[in-house]
């Protein structure tokens, strides 16, 4: 099927929530010949990809150029920028979305979503970064997950323990491979880090590392081989 991508101007939203957009064609002979009918609308709130989240990705794509090719160029970055858009375009988004994107003007959307499909790539490759990810992530609770389906430390990437936040905890005495673990809340805490959140009231960790818990779910139970 040949599609055609044009863009248009919301002229009008009624009560019930329908909109009416006007928008030109390339081509009235082609547009009477083919008849369209119907047409895929993508709503863009004019948000635009800010300095912050390109520094962030930039940033990112260093540390894996340097890992991939041993040191850091201004020549590698451009090569593993084209190779990671177009497996971010492949794999992460859908039919509907899938077309080239600039880092220049994309979507804040497609933005925070990049950053999040580079920072999963870090974390499945174990390549080490100069910095901790979590300064990196947009959307920390997708960074929290990410660690935890990698099992790696959400603050320094170490190896990780299950830590239950407050509220998800299991009782003293209890059998955990017979407690349901389904729907609880945890993070993804090296030993030492595991430590440094007992010591301290666990909001006060939260918001020196910015992390949320995460609530457990089928995945993650069946990556800790939890009883859900």
């Amino acid at each position: 099927m040949v599609e055609e991508q044009i863009t248009g101007k919301v002229v009008d939203i009624d009560a019930d929530g329908t909109l009416t957009i006007k928008a030109g064609v390339p081509s009235i002979d082609r547009a009477l010949l083919r008849q369209y009918k119907d047409c895929l609308i993508v709503l863009d709130d004019g948000r635009h990809i800010s300095p912050v989240q390109r520094r962030k990705i930039y940033a990112l794509i260093g540390e894996i150029d340097e890992y991939v090719n041993g040191i850091r160029t201004e020549a590698g970055m451009e090569e593993q920028k084209s190779i990671l858009k177009m497996e971010f375009m492949l794999k992460r988004m859908t039919d509907a979305e899938r077309r080239v994107f600039s880092l220049s003007n994309c979507s804040v959307t497609v933005a925070t979503n990049f950053i999040g499909f580079l920072i999963d790539f870090i974390l499945a490759n174990d390549i080490p970064t100069r910095f901790p990810l979590y300064e990196q992530a947009d959307d920390i609770e997708r960074y929290v997950y990410a660690c935890l389906a990698n099992k790696k430390c959400a603050v320094c990437g170490r190896p990780c323990d299950l830590h239950h936040a407050e509220g998800s905890r299991i009782g003293m005495g209890s059998d955990r491979e017979k407690v349901h673990h389904l729907g609880r809340e945890a993070l993804p805490l090296c030993r030492k880090h595991h430590d440094e959140c007992h010591r301290v009231p666990e909001s006060v960790f939260l918001e020196k590392y910015h992390l949320v818990p995460v609530k457990l779910d089928e995945k993650l139970c069946k990556v800790y081989g939890l009883r859900r």
